[in-house]
């Protein structure tokens, strides 16, 4: 049997800068994405960072593609980044762009007044998590726009891709959007035990009937669960969320002291059980779904 040949990095220097991984069938109506535990960093980008490559590695969902890995098996394809959210954001609008990032003239049509790109987050980020600048000094406006022709665009096309041939075959999707959070990001107005927040951009990304089956499933297995604060789902969630039209989306973080540490970013020993934990309830949820068509979601 000959070895399949090694991918040729791409300009960026992944290879490959994303991937899907899909079942033997695609049984459930479900698509998995995290966009956010892309783990590669090319040297050039860390030598154009004033911040070594742990401090990158602070706006990573570290190991959430991991946890949520037997997804494949029960049925549904998972679409992972392998480039880091400190690089370049997916949940993100296309142009979310901080002009004091770069030299040049931004295009007319970039949102740089949003309170992401305020805070530092944009699609290109100024900012790790924690508040730290990136970049040594200011990049060339053409930086930005090359990873968002060669990665962001391929990515959403590829997303969008596994979302509309799900409905094709199911009548309808939903699209789980995974992330982590780090123990100290809750508020004051929240749990601050939350192992969990599900995010339906209150109300609107999903059929209530969903996100209330997975919150069932979570708090069953003895986990604390909030909803949409302080994370109600970004920009993949709210673009991708049209129930009326069949396709749902739900955002779900979970507590990165639940599986990790998160000063050395290595998994915990709590990590075997909360991966079992979560194929169990994407499992009972996807047997008790019930009916998310378009007709049925307009009758009720």
């Amino acid at each position: 049997m000959t070895a399949p040949e090694p991918v040729k990095p791409d300009a960026f220097g992944f290879a490959p800068a994303f991937a899907v991984d899909e079942p033997a069938a695609h049984t459930l109506p479900f698509v998995f994405n995290t966009g956010h535990s892309g783990a590669v960093y090319p040297p050039d980008f860390i030598a154009a960072s004033r911040l070594d490559a742990l401090a990158l590695r602070r706006s990573e969902d570290a190991h959430v593609d991991r946890l949520f890995a037997p997804v494949v098996t029960l049925g549904a394809p998972l679409l992972r980044a392998n480039f880091p959210r400190a690089f370049l954001d997916v949940n993100r609008e296309p142009f979310e762009l901080d002009p004091r990032m770069f030299e040049g003239r931004l295009p007319p049509f970039a949102n740089t007044r949003s309170m992401r790109v305020a805070g530092g987050l944009g699609t290109v980020p100024r900012v790790v998590a924690d508040g730290q600048e990136i970049y040594a000094r200011r990049l060339p406006v053409g930086e930005a726009t090359s990873r968002i022709d060669g990665l962001y665009k391929p990515y959403h096309r590829t997303l969008r891709g596994l979302i509309q041939r799900t409905v094709r075959s199911h009548g309808h999707c939903v699209l789980i959007d995974c992330h982590s959070m780090p123990s100290t990001s809750l508020g004051r107005d929240t749990d601050s035990k939350a192992d969990v927040v599900l995010g339906d951009r209150y109300g609107t990304a999903c059929a209530p009937s969903l996100i209330d089956s997975v919150e069932v499933a979570f708090r069953a297995r003895g986990f604390r669960v909030v909803r949409n604060k302080p994370y109600a789902g970004g920009f993949i969630t709210e673009h991708y969320g049209e129930p009326n039209f069949g396709r749902h989306a739900l955002q779900i973080e979970v507590n990165r002291a639940l599986y990790m540490n998160e000063v050395s970013l290595a998994i915990a020993a709590g990590f075997p059980s909360l991966v079992a934990a979560l194929e169990s309830i994407i499992a009972e949820v996807a047997a008790d779904l019930g009916d998310l068509t378009p007709s049925r979601m307009a009758a009720e």
